[in-house]
């Protein structure tokens, strides 16, 4: 299964900060790999490493056209930290995690399957949900 980035931050250490689709978020070092794989040793300078960015379609991370990691080693290496931002989604991500149309879930909000203010609620124009309630209204993702 592909874990979809959403966002990433470089941080002290030669660290990165990685903000998953599903709500998760690791912190990935860099260093091990560096003594390893001889074009990253390019990241020890803090200017290159400073330019991480997401991938094309969220399945990475890439530093330059030579650099790039793929969101499943960050996934199942990186170590897992706490954020207010845990297992929440939006809702145009959670269709496409959940293979739903978002009118679906637009209508479940309507209709308080998904209850406002408790499991979801709207930041500017994009609607906002936990995790949780969409895995107890349509199970867990594909």
């Amino acid at each position: 299964m592909f874990h979809k980035i959403n966002s990433v931050y470089p941080s002290n250490g030669l660290k990165i900060v990685v903000q998953f689709v599903e709500g998760v978020t690791k912190v990935y070092d860099v260093s091990p790999i560096l003594d390893e794989i001889e074009v990253f040793k390019q990241l020890n300078d803090i200017t290159v490493f400073n330019k991480v960015h997401v991938g094309p379609g969220g399945y990475g991370v890439i530093w330059n056209d030579e650099v790039d990691l793929a969101c499943d080693e960050i996934f199942d290496n990186g170590k897992v930290i706490k954020t207010p931002f845990d297992g929440l989604i939006a809702i145009s991500e959670a269709t496409k995690l959940l293979g739903l149309n978002e009118s679906t879930l637009r209508k479940a909000i309507q209709y308080n399957k998904l209850v406002k203010g408790q499991d979801v609620t709207k930041y500017g124009n994009q609607w906002v949900v936990s995790l949780d309630a969409l895995k107890r209204e349509y199970g867990e993702p594909k």
